[in-house]
């Protein structure tokens, strides 16, 4: 024993590689240091290959090294020899001990690369692996109703139509003691990814090091196979007996319960022989029960229960997850490493972004967070047209997910063209999303589908016949895409709201010429609806031609002013007060600065339309005068309802206007009478605050008349509570009808400026 050579294990070499760096120690030094006359043997330790033991515990002692933590002893033994050996001529633990060894480079081989099925080259899987987290009660077990939901989503600060589960575990901590696993998970959830992972943990010894990583793709073997069942026990000994043992050796390592079995894509075996197949790994647990054994499926694929085995769900990525998935892709994909963080960075700075809500929901995927990190490495930027990066995360999980993998599918489901298949979620996704449904019980869906199989493809069966098929084209759109899920017994929703607005946007521009004039009619009119405001810029990006669509947003926000008197004499107003004075913008611009000086919001509209709005000293005189005794007004309101010696005198410092404006001779008479009425400074402090109690609102009075008669500012409008809402839904419209025309739309330059020239007028 004490002649046999040794090597390092992965972390021990790691290690020591870093203590060189520190030490600033060539190969060719630390030989010397051993006593070597070259660096062979030191070339063969960092290598991972044997070295004698002698030279081996030397290397280890000038690098501060204990020898027998950083040793590899399992990789060192390899007495299978004869290949028809008993059962008794080996150890268990010296025959998981050469399995182990002669295994390695097979497990790493086909488990070190992610899988991708848009890029041809993905990073290495344990760069970018992110921990995988699990509901350990999957969606179709829970018994909520659709008001739960509905409640639960209502409490999100982030409209997210999978709401985080209260039982989520991690990974590693919790397997360590589960031998019996299914776990479940939408297409490109990572649950191929976490076996992948599982096993190269595995036989690098960070997870359960006594046993045998073994990771098996279900449909491979099937075909394979053909027609026969797949034998896991016949499965084992042909895989022991290409690394040299015998089928009696394979036998003491099942009953031992040796063997990490990971069975991976159970969904991805044909439907005639899935069955037979779950039968067969049933009788196999049972019998060889001391095994560890992890099956993946789709959510909806698995129909048969495994005894003895508990279910649990990938969960989505959390914000922290989305996090740590695109600092280590950036990092595995650039070529430095400071290059690689500041791309991470900067994409999730753009992801944070309010107007990227529909593509940050997305990023809860794996798959899908995985081909938005791609699209962005290019250009550091999202796509201006967000419904063609849509439409790729799309494509892959409807078609070219299950193409890459290559599965085959046999039910009635798949036939239909991919066409189709779009057409039918653009109408699920409308008759749910027009009435506000996000998530919607069975039965409704498969109505929806009854209706689509006997109008557009000429279904001719019996009404129970059509009932059945319907429930498996369901079934086959959630096992195959994911598009939609079952977020608990019987009720469903699209796997990303962002899914349901695009199909919602596609059904509109979809319809026939007669229908899509009215259908783009009934869009403009949830412009005020903040919900529909995802659906209304893909629709737009989707149109060859958006003026239709803008002109009548532009045509219903103006039919709002007819609601209201009020608004409509604020509008003059504006427009008289635009007409009045010299103007560094244009008309529209000014009309919006003025409409926030008038109701106290955000600069939003006048800021899209004119960025100087964002400087103050930018502004014409004129409108920087009327900015600030509009500051001074309000100052003095608030004075009136709280009165306070320090805001006094802030209020009687910004009356101070002359001193930076030129002011018209009438009106600056009259303000400097009206500043006279205030309390002296010099007064206490009890007599200036009990003259705002008593006097304060009489001299607001006079302020606004003053205002009003010489700048035309500072209406007091008097609004109810309708018609501060109408108001805002007004003025909220308009700014994203700028957004819009800004945005992703095809809109001509000439309705562009006729729409964006004429807002907040009559």
């Amino acid at each position: 024993m004490s002649n046999r050579s040794l090597s390092a294990t992965d972390d021990g070499i790691e290690t020591a590689k870093n203590i060189l760096a520190s030490k600033g120690w060539t190969q060719e030094y630390l030989a010397g240091e051993v006593g070597l006359s070259s660096r062979q043997s030191i070339w063969k330790f960092l290598s991972g290959r044997p070295v004698s033991r002698q030279i081996f515990k030397e290397i280890c002692f000038k690098l501060n090294l204990d020898w027998e933590n950083i040793a590899d002893f399992p990789d060192n033994p390899d007495p299978v020899t004869d290949f028809e050996g008993t059962p008794n001529s080996l150890k268990v633990s010296d025959l998981v001990a050469t399995m182990r060894a002669r295994s390695k480079d097979m497990i790493i081989t086909h488990c070190k690369v992610l899988h991708s099925s848009f890029e041809v080259s993905q990073p290495p899987l344990e760069q970018i692996y992110t921990s995988t987290h699990f509901y350990t009660e999957p969606s179709y077990q829970r018994w909520l109703e659709v008001s739960d939901l509905e409640s639960a989503l209502g409490k999100t600060d982030t409209f997210r139509l999978s709401s985080p589960h209260s039982n989520t575990v991690f990974d590693l901590e919790w397997l360590t003691k589960q031998d019996k696993l299914v776990i479940l998970g939408k297409p490109g959830a990572g649950k191929t990814t976490f076996l992948q992972y599982l096993a190269l943990q595995c036989i690098r010894k960070k997870y359960r090091r006594d046993l045998i990583p073994c990771f098996i793709q279900l449909r491979t073997q099937w075909e394979e196979n053909e027609q026969e069942v797949i034998s896991l026990k016949r499965y084992l000994g042909n895989y022991c007996k290409i690394h040299g043992l015998s089928y009696q050796q394979t036998k003491v390592l099942l009953e031992a319960g040796s063997f990490l079995i990971l069975l991976d894509g159970l969904d991805e075996v044909p439907n005639k022989y899935r069955e037979r197949l779950c039968k067969e790994l049933q009788l196999f647990s049972r019998k060889f029960y001391n095994n560890t054994i992890i099956i993946t499926s789709r959510n909806s694929a698995q129909q048969f229960h495994f005894q003895s085995f508990n279910y649990v769900e990938v969960a989505d990525f959390g914000e922290k997850r989305i996090k740590e998935f695109a600092e280590k892709w950036f990092l595995a994909t650039s070529k430095k490493t400071s290059e690689g963080k500041e791309k991470a960075q900067q994409f999730l700075a753009q992801l944070n972004r309010p107007e990227n809500k529909a593509i940050r929901e997305l990023a809860v995927t794996p798959i899908l967070l995985n081909l938005l990190c791609s699209v962005f490495k290019e250009r550091s930027k999202f796509p201006r047209q967000r419904a063609k990066l849509y439409e790729t995360g799309l494509n892959i999980l409807l078609q070219r997910w299950d193409l890459s993998r290559g599965i085959e599918r046999d039910e009635f489901y798949h036939k239909l063209p991919l066409l189709d298949k779009r057409k039918l979620l653009s109408k699920i996704a409308a008759v749910t999303f027009s009435e506000a449904r996000y998530f919607f019980e069975i039965r409704e869906i498969q109505k929806v589908i009854e209706d689509y199989l006997c109008t557009t493809c000429n279904f001719k069966e019996d009404m129970e016949t059509l009932w059945l098929t319907s429930e498996a084209i369901l079934k086959s759109i959630e096992i195959q895409h994911g598009v939609l899920v079952e977020r608990s017994q019987n009720i469903y929703s699209f796997s990303h709201l962002t899914f349901q607005e695009y199909f919602m946007a596609r059904y509109i521009i979809s319809s026939d010429s007669q229908n899509l004039d009215k259908n783009l009619k009934e869009l403009a009119e949830k412009v005020t609806d903040t919900s529909w405001r995802e659906v209304i810029l893909l629709t737009a990006s989707m149109l060859p031609k958006a003026d239709i669509l803008f002109l009548k947003i532009k045509e219903f926000l103006s039919q709002l002013i007819q609601k209201n008197t009020k608004l409509k004499d604020l509008l003059a107003s504006l427009n008289q007060k635009v007409q009045s004075i010299h103007l560094s913008c244009s008309e529209s611009a000014a009309r919006a600065f003025y409409f926030t000086l008038s109701n106290q919001r955000d600069f939003n509209l006048a800021l899209s339309l004119d960025p100087q709005f964002a400087y103050q000293t930018k502004l014409s005189k004129d409108m920087q005068l009327d900015s600030s005794l509009v500051r001074s007004f309000m100052d003095s309101i608030n004075l009136v309802k709280n009165p306070d010696i320090k805001h006094f005198l802030s209020l009687c410092l910004s009356l101070q206007i002359e001193e930076t404006f030129k002011l018209d001779e009438d009106f600056l008479e009259s303000f400097t009478e009206l500043k006279k009425q205030l309390p002296p400074l010099e007064q206490e402090n009890s007599h200036i605050l009990a003259w705002w109690k008593n006097q304060g609102q009489e001299w607001v009075d006079k302020f606004r008349e003053i205002l009003i008669n010489h700048r035309n500012i500072c209406y007091d409008w008097r609004l109810d509570e309708q018609e501060k809402e109408l108001w805002n839904l007004f003025y909220n419209g308009n700014v994203f009808l700028v957004e819009c025309l800004q945005g992703e739309g095809n809109i001509s330059s000439k309705v562009k400026q006729e729409i964006e020239s004429t807002l907040l007028s009559i």
